[in-house]
């Protein structure tokens, strides 16, 4: 057989990956540096940045949206404006109350779970997964939309390739890890902020003169619509605008699902971010809507609502023929746009972490809680970005269609997290109950409430699609977890491999001979599967191999990923479980010790670790076992990751000897 052993000299394709895979997300990160954590963990104010701006960046949409379903009835948007910053505060008030009782995150699908059992867990969990990827299909087409306003007509044909490349660049900002994706997009941030205040405070303060005459108009309008067309009308009016104004609330349960990446202590963190989204985001949605109402802006085709407020407010402002307003209104336009696109990061970020809290639970494939050697849960960050991308396509951008299919799904979560709540207070006699109660069950009204006017007025305009997507992708993800749970009980035979094992004193022997045939058994967790893999490779090489030595990759998902202590821990059972069967071994007469290392990427350090185990044992051969199954499918490979097979093409390309041990499953008939 050909040596293809590295030599001096000779380049390492893999090397080449690896260093442009470097350049271009960064180096790996240590597990065992304590800084590590700190680093990658954000303060309340990158938290508001990298979370927040989800909803603050609603004020783009939302309130647009709500504004254009109440026509001609402009003296509605006073009230709206009301409603709309009451609505922001009370949901966040909620969802405050639940980052306090649930202090590990998982936001919508985790209180679901707990709460009201996991087959209510997974509706949200999916409608989450749904929202998630709509947030970042909203955000960057409602982006495009606010540049288009600006642009002339001749540039359409390219706004939607261009939020396609928006998303593209955002999904290697995230693979590059959180921090450094919030802080490079700080910035634009602060400027919104800015920008936006001068807009909003610019806009009231140049009234404040008119107040008394909008009160009048006000009132004399509403007595007329409620004489010709009855108030019935007019409040149905009011609550479809109000429902219609659904994206505003959108990004609201972020944080509460981001607790994972706050900086220590995380609660007080969360609940400080929560308070700074809520102010600004009630402030910017209400005074938007007040600014409307006093600009008596209407809608125009091509432009945002924004658009034509600001051109309003700031358009003709040109002093000494010096067009300041109108540099006003095209700056302020693209950094919406610009917080538009950085909002798409509450769907990177918080969208892979709700995967992988489901893939821990069996209800997606589990290679969704994996990390990469950025401690960032690359498969979810690649899925979120390709289905974002397809539904832009599918809809052509169209922020209409988009919004509505978005807040059917947050709101479907957030009354189920607010039903939670509820119950847990029913079941909970502590103090507070009263005023828990009292939030909760208001911002269970409010969501279940607006979830019903949207279904109502848009079910039929397109809303009906995220309905059977999400609930297509619930019925998916019960299959799995059945799945899941079908191989372990077939898995459980193996089990009984131990009854039958000898249970006498461990013998006592010395270091093992490098120079003997050696058996490198890669195992996990102490159980029949790697049991079973030993006793097989003795009934087929019956007495040549003098030594064993057990190997193996304590894995660091998304779900233990907290700090040095949980690698520890992680550390200190992968031990455990290989003393266990080096202790088996050795009851069974045979030479063995083991070794071990601790990662996020299990193919990647179990050939590092092989690598030095095959230079200190030349005559070593290394087994792995893999699943297989009477009629494999498709989806097998899927749910079933290729560890062995990936891991024996890279070591028999090392020169190692590499086989992997089939292990049957037999399934039910």
């Amino acid at each position: 057989m050909e040596d293809v052993r590295a030599e001096p000299g000779r380049i390492d394709p893999r090397g080449r990956r690896g260093s442009l895979r470097k350049r271009l997300l960064g180096a790996p990160r240590d597990l065992r540096d304590p800084r590590t954590y700190h680093a990658i963990s954000l303060v309340a104010l990158l938290a508001w940045v990298g979370l927040g701006a989800d909803g603050l960046s609603s004020s783009a949409y939302g309130p647009d949206e709500a504004y254009r379903a109440i026509g001609t009835h402009h003296f509605l948007a006073l009230a709206l404006a009301a409603a709309t910053a009451v609505t922001v505060l009370v949901i966040s008030l909620a969802y405050s109350q639940i980052i306090a009782r649930f202090p590990f995150g998982g936001g919508g699908y985790v209180v679901a779970t707990r709460l009201l059992g996991p087959s209510v867990g997974v509706v949200s969990g999916a409608a989450l997964l749904v929202d998630y990827v709509l947030t970042i299909s909203v955000s960057t087409a409602a982006g495009g939309d606010a540049v288009w306003s600006f642009l002339p007509p001749a540039a359409a044909p390219y706004k939607v390739p261009a939020e396609a490349l928006a998303i593209g660049l955002l999904v290697v900002l995230n693979l590059r890890g959180v921090r450094e994706s919030v802080t490079v997009l700080a910035p634009i941030f602060g400027l919104f902020l800015v920008t936006h205040a001068i807009l909003i405070f610019g806009a009231i303060g140049s009234h404040l003169g008119d107040v008394p005459a909008v009160a009048s108009q006000i009132h004399s309008e509403y007595r007329t619509a409620v004489s010709t067309e009855g108030l019935a009308k007019v409040f149905g009016i009011f609550l479809l605008a109000y429902s219609m104004g659904a994206g505003t609330y959108t990004g609201i349960e972020a944080v509460s699902n981001g607790l994972q990446i706050m900086r220590e202590p995380k609660v007080a963190t969360a609940r400080r971010t929560m308070t700074y989204m809520a102010v600004s985001l009630s402030i910017t949605a209400g005074g938007i809507l007040l600014a409307y109402l006093l600009f008596r802006a209407v809608p125009q085709e091509g432009k945002t609502m924004n658009a034509v407020l600001l051109e309003r407010f700031a358009g003709g402002f040109s002093p000494g023929g010096v067009a300041i307003g109108r540099g006003f209104v095209v700056g302020t336009l693209a950094i919406e746009a610009a917080l538009l696109f950085v909002a798409a990061q509450a769907g990177f970020l918080d969208g892979p972490r709700v995967m992988a809290n489901m893939a821990t639970d069996s209800w997606l494939p589990r290679r969704f809680a994996a990390l990469s050697e950025r401690l960032v849960t690359q498969d979810g960050v690649l899925l979120m970005g390709g289905a974002s991308l397809a539904t832009l396509v599918l809809t052509r951008g169209d922020i209409t269609h988009l919004v509505t299919m978005y807040s059917i799904n947050v709101f479907v979560t957030f009354s189920l997290s607010q039903a939670a709540m509820l119950r847990y207070w029913r079941r909970h006699r502590r103090p507070g109950r009263a005023g828990g109660f009292a939030i909760h069950g208001l911002a269970f009204v409010l969501c279940a409430g607006i979830l019903l006017g949207v279904v109502w007025e848009k079910g039929r305009q397109g809303g009906w699609v995220t309905i059977v997507v999400t609930s297509l992708l619930v019925a998916l993800c019960f299959a799995i977890r059945q799945h899941y749970r079908t191989v372990q009980g077939n898995l459980r035979r193996l089990d009984e491999i131990m009854n039958a094992l000898p249970a006498h004193p461990v013998a006592e022997h010395g270091p093992l001979d490098p120079r003997r045939p050696t058996a490198v058994m890669l195992v996990g967790g102490y159980a029949g599967l790697g049991i079973h893999a030993l006793l097989t490779v003795q009934r087929l090489f019956p007495g040549f191999f003098q030594n064993f030595l057990f190997v193996s990759v304590g894995v660091i998902d998304s779900a233990t990923m907290k700090g040095v202590e949980e690698v520890e821990e992680i550390r200190r059972r992968t031990e455990e479980s290989l003393r266990r069967y080096v202790d088996l071994a050795r009851r069974l007469g045979l030479a063995a010790d083991w070794r071990m290392s601790v990662g996020t990427e299990a193919v990647a350090e179990a050939e590092r670790l092989c690598l030095e185990v095959g230079r200190e044992f030349p005559r070593a051969v290394f087994f792995a076992g893999k699943l297989v199954f009477k009629e494999e499918r498709w989806f097998q490979r899927l749910l079933h990751n290729e560890t062995g097979y990936v891991l024996q093409r890279r070591l028999q390309f090392a020169g190692l000897n590499t086989m992997v041990l089939p292990v049957r499953v037999l399934e039910a008939a």
